[in-house]
């Protein structure tokens, strides 16, 4: 590979043009949701604002989310880590990711998996960014607190038997 030709920043280790470029050029090039969100990551680190607003689902309305949109791509991302991607029988898509970021000099994990759906656009048939969730952090193990420890009441001398006599216990079996 020449030195002059960027890899692609989804972490593929392809050039960036075999990559996600032909998809920013024309998304219904994402065949599978897993291309698009590969796409969607490179999009954020070389600060394609547009492509991202563009890929999300209509019902999302992405444009009226523009600056906050805006303020995500312009993060320093630093790693994409794909888990897994499926498409469902319903046929939705699923992709689970890690995406590393960086922001006001402290390191982040975005791990998300992430719903997509296929839709019509310029009479293609493309993936779509839905929503995504984000995964319950791992249950904190509770341990029960100590029991007690019972201390049994010493029998004093003058006490009356545990035999339940009703002499002292001295007299009885102590």
């Amino acid at each position: 590979m020449s030195k002059h030709t960027p890899m692609c920043p989804c972490g593929s280790n392809k050039p960036l043009i075999e990559c996600c470029k032909p998809i920013h050029l024309d998304h219904s090039k994402a065949k599978h949701p897993e291309q698009l969100m590969r796409a969607r990551y490179s999009a954020h680190v070389l600060g394609l604002v547009d492509f991202v607003v563009q890929t999300y689902h209509s019902s999302c309305e992405a444009e009226q989310h523009r600056d906050a949109i805006a303020e995500s791509v312009h993060l320093t991302w630093l790693g994409l880590d794909v888990l897994n991607s499926e498409i469902a029988e319903s046929g939705e898509g699923f992709v689970e990711f890690k995406a590393m970021y960086k922001e006001a000099g402290n390191e982040y994990i975005l791990q998300e998996r992430s719903r997509f759906l296929q839709q019509e656009k310029d009479s293609k048939l493309c993936w779509f960014y839905i929503d995504g969730e984000y995964p319950e952090p791992p249950p904190v193990e509770q341990t029960a607190p100590p029991a007690p420890v019972k201390k049994e009441k010493a029998v004093g001398r003058n006490d009356p038997c545990l035999c339940g006599s009703g002499k002292k216990y001295k007299k009885c079996c102590g």
